[in-house]
């Protein structure tokens, strides 16, 4: 049997607890032993990371020490599997930019107001296989990302006033990456739990939770 940790915690708003156990009867439902850890001390634990498959992370504005971050990232270098939401990746740890060139993006910004708009699936990957195109109602995230990570779903963007012009911009909304022998997966979907129970929402980060595992 494989082993998920679950790490969850730092800002209510994201809610941390309920959005991640959307996901865990399905990842036991997949064969994983699910354990839950809610302080960031057991990125300093190198056992245990070391024989767990896959880490789910949903901790959002938070800070990692020196410490926690090699933890973290060696375990992920090793071969253990990293994967999460929204702020819960790339809105946390944002001083740390060992851990932010391990998930390959940085969140920057999103309008006051939830908005509509459409998911385009972008390229051929097991994670969206058979998913069409969809459409959210909620935060639309503008991200930093680098070209390591493999993009299979996006939106565009409109920029706000102040000088970026009046064209669209094209914007990751899923993302794969390799870092050392270890799989990660983010998306950025995931406000609240309602986002996270739209079907194709709730489909493809289950897959993308799997997928990313050792």
């Amino acid at each position: 049997m494989r082993t998920a940790l679950i790490v969850r915690g730092g800002w209510e708003g994201h809610a941390p607890v309920e959005t991640t156990e959307l996901f865990r009867p399905g990842l036991v439902a997949a064969g994983f032993d699910v354990d839950i850890a809610d302080d960031l001390d057991v990125y300093l634990d190198a056992e245990r990371l070391n024989r767990t498959d896959l880490i789910v992370q949903c901790w959002s504005q938070g800070e990692l020490t020196k410490a926690q971050a090699a933890g973290l990232t060696e375990a992920v270098h090793a071969g253990t599997g990293f994967a999460g939401w929204h702020g819960g990746i790339v809105g946390t740890f944002t001083t740390n930019t060992d851990y932010l060139r391990m998930v390959g993006g940085l969140f920057l910004f999103h309008p006051e107001e939830f908005l509509e708009y459409e998911v385009t699936i972008d390229a051929p990957h097991p994670i969206v296989a058979g998913l069409s195109d969809f459409t959210v109602r909620t935060e639309q995230y503008w991200l930093l990302s680098d070209s390591l990570n493999d993009v299979i779903a996006r939106t565009v963007v409109t920029p706000a006033a102040g000088g970026h012009g009046p064209g669209l911009v094209s914007m990751p909304v899923v993302w794969t990456r390799r870092w050392g022998a270890g799989r990660l997966f983010f998306s950025a979907i995931g406000h609240r739990v309602a986002d996270l129970e739209h079907p194709t929402v709730r489909e493809l980060t289950h897959r993308g939770l799997v997928w990313a595992a050792r």
